[in-house]
Parts: structure tokens; sequence; C-alpha cells
């Protein structure tokens, strides 16, 4: 992938092809990157954007640029974790018209704390990748 170093409001995704010697436009990123969800600011692909994790991106809500940390972390009800600011908070809430709110879709289980993305939560299990199932946590072992 080209990075220029163009600082603009408009951005345009191009592909460099060294056999072909050209340059090609994409017009879908997380295609291209074959996942189902890309992170436009860094061309980084991962498989949801709940899960995404870097320094670009506050951990807790989600928002680009991160939030400031202040020293008091503040609760939310609804989805068990804690928040960096007020407007971390809010930010948290705010659901678009593709996407639930990261409340609704990342959250901590009352009973035990596990950050659960998925609604299939078992205490005291994990998913196994391999087989898809709630199991114990040595099941592998």
């Amino acid at each position: 992938m080209f990075e220029g170093q163009v600082y603009c409001a408009k951005r345009l995704n191009i592909l460099y092809h060294d056999v072909e010697i050209h340059y090609h436009a994409i017009t879908n990123l997380t295609g291209a990157m074959a996942r189902k969800y890309a992170w436009k600011g860094w061309n980084k692909a991962c498989r949801s954007d709940v899960t995404h994790v870097c320094d670009q991106k506050c951990s807790d809500c989600m928002a680009s640029p991160p939030c400031a940390i202040s020293d008091v972390r503040i609760p939310c009800d609804e989805c068990n974790r804690h928040f960096r600011s007020r407007t971390c908070l809010d930010n948290h809430k705010q659901s678009t018209s593709t996407t639930k709110s990261v409340c609704k879709r990342k959250r901590c289980c009352a009973t035990c704390g596990y950050l659960m993305t998925h609604g299939n939560h078992e205490c005291n299990r994990r998913l196994c990748e391999n087989c898809k199932q709630n199991r114990d946590v040595d099941h592998l072992w």
C-alpha cells in the first residue's frame, strides 16, 4: 500500500503492483484486506472493530483520537465497564446508522468480570477457537 505524506480531508487508497508497474485504486478497503474490519487510520485489518487495539484509538470507547485519561474512571451501569472521562462514557453509547453502540457490543460479565464481545458467554468457560463451543479454559491441555 502506498502511503504518501499528504494531509487533507479526503483519502485515496491505492495499491502498487510491482510486476505490472501500475497503481490500482482500492474502492473497498475491507475487501482488499480480506477482513470484516479495516481501520482506515493505519491501513490495519482485524476481525472486528470492537477487538481492534492500537495507540490511535481509545481502548474504552473506540474513538479516534484516543480520549484523555483522567484520575477517576466513570462506570457504566449498562455494560459494567469503566471509562476515562464523561466524554469517553458518552462516546461509547453513541451508535451509527450501520452499527450498534460500543456499549451494546462490548460488555463485562457482572458475575466473573470477563470482557464479552459475543453473546454466548458462560462464566469460567471460554469460546474455543478450534471447536467453536464454550469449554473449560483448560480443555485443550
